[in-house]
């Protein structure tokens, strides 16, 4: 028998498991015309999920946001079932239960014995292995994952996953569902954390890396993020809004299914801090203490006041011109020597290399050199570092010379490729390899990035505003100081500033 369309107004869609992630699916499904029965193990509990829907609808009414008789249609579309056996008249089943595989499999064959031939099989997860999953199947081909992102009303995104052995049509049919929903589909090859959760290491992972290393507290690099970089949201800020027991489960998951790839090595830091049981909001304390629910932030100190002292800016630096005018719209006094004179703090604007290596393959003086990060200009909030060896007044003058206009300036330790540099880069560097292993192509990777994690931009085309080649320079720089294989740069990428270079020579080569 074929498949029922997509668009067909008795499709009926099952679920499994009706937590949050069970209910918010229901909703969009509801909501998109879709008869849903859902089932839960624990008694009421689906129930629970169809009230919550129905309640959660009748906000959306009182808002203007949806008419009434449209919200007591959808209401009336779900179906709490007492057992997995009422789920038989399925089109497509969603599974969104516990992260076990073994639940799981017993799940998915309790199902095929239940359900027709032809009904699609998906499961929610968002760390286990599609294959691995229908692999437990006697008919793998229709077996695909449905990802889902919390809270799913909000969230527009779902993830479509191909396992080894999935049929293209089951993709297919699955697209055409996903925007019945309402939601904004993306089709991707199964990979260990897929593709969204893969690129969100990028993140979180080298930003527990850097306070790790004691390059900067959670609060700066959070401040650092957030303001130079443009993020919504600080990685650890982030994190305590997942709650850490899900954010390092998942790094680890990730890790492990990718055989120890070093770009996702796990935090120490991470695992000591679940263990400590300071996973975020839902337990008051994270990385940030909350009180009534709310973030407690502890205050920025105050920058040092600029008394005046002389600069000389490395003219090397493509940011160079911009840097001299800070220093002297601040009052500073501008060393303008190819060589810079004996008094003169000496400022560096490395891309990938730390304060120390810069130092010593420009011959200066350790004592007096300050490394600012160009990367994102100096406009919301900058960043300097020294070597382990720059005089403590330097440091402090460099500060309360950058912060003279109100700019805010965190003081970092001495890092190669600052924070937002390594950060950046990684995420970058990730969301190529994606692209180089055809999990998504180019423009749907940007596209789930901006809609799973909120990203200011999509990882690629933020590569190529700031420049291949720079985020190429940032990470050789890195693994040059580190030697971390963690910062090898992807192919994807290293190709991609190559072709730009090549295009460059081209335009300036005569006629």
């Amino acid at each position: 028998m074929p498949r029922k369309a997509v668009d067909a107004p008795e499709l009926t869609l099952g679920i499994v498991g009706a937590g949050a992630m069970g209910r918010g699916i229901a909703q969009v499904a509801a909501t998109g015309g879709i008869r849903v029965l859902i089932h839960d193990a624990r008694a009421g509990a689906a129930e629970e999920a169809r009230d919550f829907v129905a309640g959660m609808l009748k906000r959306a009414v009182e808002k203007g946001r949806m008419a009434a008789p449209d919200a007591e249609a959808a209401t009336a579309r779900i179906t709490p079932v007492e057992s997995v056996a009422a789920l038989a008249p399925s089109d497509v089943v969603v599974e969104a239960i516990v992260e076990d595989i073994e639940v799981k499999a017993a799940l998915f064959a309790e199902l095929e014995a239940l359900v027709a031939p032809e009904c699609i099989l998906t499961s929610n997860t968002s760390s286990l292995s599609i294959t691995r999953i229908a692999g437990t199947c006697a008919r793998p081909e229709r077996v695909a994952g449905f990802h889902f992102f919390n809270p799913v009303p909000l969230m527009p995104l779902v993830e479509v996953i191909a396992g080894v052995r999935t049929e293209p049509e089951v993709i297919e049919t699955l697209m055409a569902l996903g925007r019945r929903m309402g939601r904004s589909p993306v089709r991707v090859a199964d990979a260990p954390g897929f593709l969204v959760n893969q690129v969100g290491r990028g993140l979180t992972l080298e930003a527990a890396h850097l306070v790790s290393e004691g390059v900067a507290d959670f609060v700066t690099v959070d401040r650092i993020m957030r303001e130079a970089a443009g993020f919504r949201m600080g990685p650890f800020e982030l994190i305590d809004l997942t709650a850490l027991d899900v954010t390092h489960p998942a790094s680890l998951a990730i890790y492990g299914e990718s055989y120890h790839e070093p770009r996702y090595r796990p935090s120490v830091l991470m695992g000591q801090r679940m263990q400590a049981g300071l996973l975020g909001r839902k337990t008051g304390k994270g990385h940030y203490r909350y009180e009534g629910g709310k973030q407690v932030v502890p205050d920025e100190a105050p920058a040092p006041v600029f008394s005046g002292g002389q600069f000389w800016v490395d003219p090397s630096g493509s940011e160079a011109a911009q840097l001299a005018a800070i220093v002297e719209q601040a009052g500073g006094t501008l060393d303008r020597d190819q060589t810079p004179a004996r008094d003169s703090i000496l400022l560096v604007m490395p891309l990938g290399e730390d304060a120390s290596s810069v130092a010593f393959t420009r011959g200066l003086d350790p004592t007096r050199v300050v490394a600012v990060d160009p990367l994102f200009g100096f406009k919301r909030r900058r960043c300097l570092m020294g070597t382990p060896a720059t005089r403590p007044d330097i440091l402090t003058t460099t500060q309360a010379m950058l912060a003279a206009d109100g700019t805010p300036a965190s003081v970092i330790g001495d890092s190669p490729g600052f924070v937002a540099q390594r950060i950046l880069a990684t995420i970058i560097n990730i969301a190529a390899q994606v692209a180089t292993r055809r999990v998504a192509v180019p423009a749907d990777i940007d596209r789930a990035v901006i809609m799973g994690l909120n990203y200011p931009h999509g990882p690629l085309a933020w590569a190529d505003a700031l420049g291949p080649r720079r985020v190429l320079d940032i990470l050789e720089g890195i693994s040059r100081v580190t030697g971390d294989p963690r910062y090898r740069p992807d192919a994807w990428l290293r190709r991609r500033a190559q072709l730009q270079l090549s295009m460059l020579h081209e335009e300036t080569r005569p006629a």
